[in-house]
Order: C-alpha cells, then sequence, then structure tokens
C-alpha cells in the first residue's frame, strides 16, 4: 500500500499555515500573550490544528506502511519512532505534544497559557522535523 499523497499535502499544508500564524504570536512577550484573549484564542486553536494534522498523518503512515493501527495518539508517534521514520528524541517529543492535545481537548478549562506560549515559542520546528521526515517517506 502507498500513501496517498493529496491527503498528506492536505495535512502538511494545515500545519504550515498554522505554524505561520503562531510565529507571529509567538513574538509577542508572555506577559502581553497572558493578557490577551484572543491571541490565546488563535494560538490554542491553531496548535491543536497543527497537532491534530500531525496525527493524521501520523495514522495515516501507520496504517499504509505497517498495516497497524495505534491505541492512541502518544502510541503514533512512538510506532514511527520505534520503526526508524522519526529520531527517537523527535517521536518522544512528539508524543509529549500529543499528550498535551489532548488536555487542550478534554480539560480545556485547565489551559495554562505559559505552556502554550513556550511550545509555540521553543517547540514548532519539531512539526517541521517531522512534516520533513513524512515527505522522505513520499
Amino acid at each position: 500500500m502507498s500513501l496517498d499523497q493529496e491527503r498528506v499535502a492536505k495535512f502538511v499544508g494545515d500545519i504550515r499555515q498554522s505554524r505561520d500564524r503562531l510565529l507571529r504570536i509567538a513574538e509577542m512577550p508572555e506577559k502581553d500573550f497572558l493578557t490577551d484573549l484572543d491571541s490565546q484564542d488563535i494560538a490554542r486553536s491553531r496548535l491543536l490544528t497543527m497537532i491534530q494534522a500531525a496525527l493524521g498523518i501520523c495514522y495515516h503512515v501507520c496504517a499504509k506502511e505497517f498495516d497497524y493501527v495505534p491505541s492512541d495518539y502518544a502510541a503514533c508517534f512512538s510506532r514511527l519512532g520505534e520503526a526508524g521514520l522519526l529520531d527517537p528524541g523527535l517521536a518522544a517529543r512528539l508524543v509529549a505534544m500529543a499528550r498535551f492535545r489532548n488536555r487542550l481537548v478534554h480539560l480545556y478549562w485547565e489551559t495554562d497559557y505559559r505552556i502554550v506560549h513556550g511550545i509555540i515559542r521553543n517547540d514548532l520546528p519539531d512539526l517541521d522535523s517531522f512534516v520533513l521526515a513524512v515527505e522522505k517517506l513520499l
């Protein structure tokens, strides 16, 4: 089975579009970000979009390349790391991001926007690295 390049391209486009919007917000000093509810909403939404798109790619790769359906979001990135498609350190960071996604969705009222700001300021390159690894498969 082969990867659906159009499907992967759609997800990659979502990741890149969200990243571009988040990079502008990441330039805000933390104290300004923490008082700007609109920026917080955009950051949360775009971060969720990026992570969800990466998971969409991950599940597609697992299904097509390994005939495997991960038991949860974190297991998806772990599987790609175990298979050597992702650097183990990158896979571990993406696992943490998937778990943070779950907190954003299921415990949204407890969102710590300091953590969100830190992620958009420091961790977006991990999703770029993920995209590059997937593009090698195509």
